[in-house]
């Protein structure tokens, strides 16, 4: 069987599942959440997260930059400005150029600003950076932050840290029907069953942060995320049965020994 990997860009990764480092309650805890996931990438916050201070704690000294992909993000920004000069900033200190964009709209919903995340897309793909952009789950707005040059669109399954799981599965499968860059499901998961669900629709990858790092138990729900991710590609490549509205007898029709 052909190895089947997620490319992102210039990147290639075995694992499809992508983990936050928020909200965990040390980064001890954050370290053997994400060695029990084996996610190879991980996503941090730098307007929250010290990872330009050498002289202060740094989760950097738990997640070994050599090991998993940094992926910097722009949480916490609501206009592109804001979230052009986080990045830039992130490239200055690591040298990180695959970055997550996410520009919010309002603190209450933490939806995505379209209008903002597009306008800065545009200027940092220009500057040479490698963009996964969180947005919607509209078409429509997947295939222009396509069109911009982002290398992966990661529409939202709910609000984030909601934990409601997929609101709309027809549009995430939709998205990834139009899409030829991959399409990774951001914000929303609760469970391990969504995660499967979302790699069940055809979804190239999860990101799963809260519901990680809110469990009772973070290393084995890590586990329990990693396992989904990988039973939902698998029955994605198997192919799902057809829906039928009646029953379809399970044992051959013919043949019975009363023939």
């Amino acid at each position: 069987m052909k190895k089947d990997t997620f490319k992102v860009g210039t990147y290639e990764f075995t694992s499809r599942l992508i983990v936050g480092s928020g909200k965990y309650k040390d980064f001890e805890t954050t370290k053997l959440a994400t060695e029990a996931s084996e996610a190879e990438m991980i996503t941090v916050a730098v307007r929250r997260v010290n990872i330009t201070d050498a002289g202060k704690e740094n989760l950097l000294d738990y997640i070994d930059p050599k090991k998993y992909t940094i992926l910097p993000n722009t949480a916490g920004c609501f206009n592109a400005e804001d979230a052009v000069r986080t990045l830039r900033l992130a490239r200055e200190a690591g040298g990180w150029d695959l970055v997550k964009l996410e520009v919010l709209g309002d603190t209450q919903t933490l939806y995505p600003n379209v209008v903002e995340t597009i306008k800065a897309a545009e200027i940092l793909v220009e500057e040479g950076f490698q963009v996964m952009v969180y947005t919607n789950d509209d078409p429509i707005v997947a295939t222009k932050l396509e069109e911009v040059g982002c290398v992966a669109v990661m529409p939202l399954g709910n609000p984030i840290g909601s934990g409601r799981g997929l609101a709309n599965p027809f549009n995430i499968r939709v998205i990834k029907e139009r899409a030829s860059v991959p399409i990774v499901v951001d914000a929303g998961i609760g469970t391990a069953s969504d995660a499967a669900k979302a790699l069940e629709l055809g979804a190239d990858a999860a990101l799963i942060n809260t519901a990680i790092a809110e469990a009772k138990d973070e290393c084995l729900m890590a586990e329990a995320m990693r396992d989904a991710v990988r039973a939902g590609r698998k029955a994605f490549l198997a192919g799902r049965m057809p829906k039928r509205a009646f029953a379809s007898a399970s044992s051959p029709t013919e043949g019975y020994i009363w023939d």
